[in-house]
């Protein structure tokens, strides 16, 4: 089996699990508050986390000296967490991975006053075409707007926020650090807030936090894989195939079918994203020196 398929596999498998794990949290979230499911799942995560760390350099690798930018990162994911177990809690489960869909675009647009980078013609084009698609699938101002669109695409930009403090951070630290800093800030914000929204769960709904967990993990080791065995412009645009999964639990466990707009909004998404990855890619090679 060659590298790069093996990286098309393992990215396939991690975006598997984020999906069975956002159906999970979507059906917890019918009875439980996200911020007691986020603690669940991060209490789960955290130990897996620092038992893949010891296998992977040891645990002296979760050693830091930037504790405040790991406290800012655990906050921004928090907020992109509360965000978006809340929006699967009110929408379609297609319909918020849609959305969600938007991050990469945000970081597009981010980086420029944050980073100070530069975003050409060709990417600002295919940017503001995945913004028409995130417009098409919310909607606004029209009869079937829900604002709870409005919470997922907060999601995003919280997202986004991660993604550029990966790329401005990820340099000086050692991944698994950030992993498990990142995973323990929600763990301990969400344990605060468990006096005001606790509901004992039911004996069904214990095996499924452990699963969401576990699921999270999986998607966690999975997506690092793929990017270690291919290219990520091979690799990255599997990553959409979250949408089919999406349709597919949504039909099967919620009779949920998407409206036409989902279906343009999210192509036109997807679209932009393979035209900023592929532009990207061809800009690195164009830039590699000759031999």
């Amino acid at each position: 089996m060659s590298s790069s398929f093996k990286g098309i596999l393992c990215m396939c498998g991690g975006v598997l699990c984020l999906a069975l794990g956002d159906a999970i949290t979507k059906w917890l979230g019918e009875t439980h508050s996200p911020l007691q499911i986020i603690f669940f799942r991060t209490l789960v995560s955290l130990p897996l986390i620092a038992l893949i760390a010891r296998f992977n350099g040891g645990l002296r690798k979760l050693a830091t000296r930037r504790p405040g930018i790991h406290l800012l990162r655990g906050l921004i994911f928090t907020g992109t967490m509360i965000c978006f177990m809340w929006g699967l809690t009110l929408l379609p489960l297609a319909e918020t991975t849609a959305i969600a869909f938007a991050a990469p675009l945000f970081v597009n647009l981010l980086s420029v006053p944050l980073l100070g980078e530069r975003v050409d013609r060709t990417t600002l084009l295919a940017t503001m075409l995945g913004f028409i698609g995130v417009l098409v699938v919310v909607r606004p101002g029209g009869s079937s707007f829900q604002p709870a669109a409005l919470i997922v695409v907060g999601a995003a930009v919280f997202y986004a926020l991660m993604m550029i403090t990966a790329r401005r951070y990820g340099g000086r630290e050692h991944l698994w650090a950030m992993v498990f800093y990142t995973t323990l800030v929600p763990m301990l914000v969400s344990a605060l807030t468990l006096p005001w929204v606790w509901q004992m769960p039911a004996p069904i709904h214990w095996p499924f936090f452990l699963l969401a967990g576990v699921l999270g993990v999986g998607a966690m080791v999975g997506l690092t894989l793929a990017f270690r065995y291919a290219p990520a412009a091979l690799a990255a645009p599997f990553d959409y195939t979250a949408l089919l999964w999406a349709v597919l639990l949504g039909w099967w466990l919620w009779d949920e079918v998407p409206d036409l707009w989902v279906f343009v909004g999210g192509t036109l998404i997807i679209v932009s994203g393979l035209a900023i990855a592929y532009h990207e890619r061809r800009v690195a090679l164009n830039r590699r020196p000759s031999a």
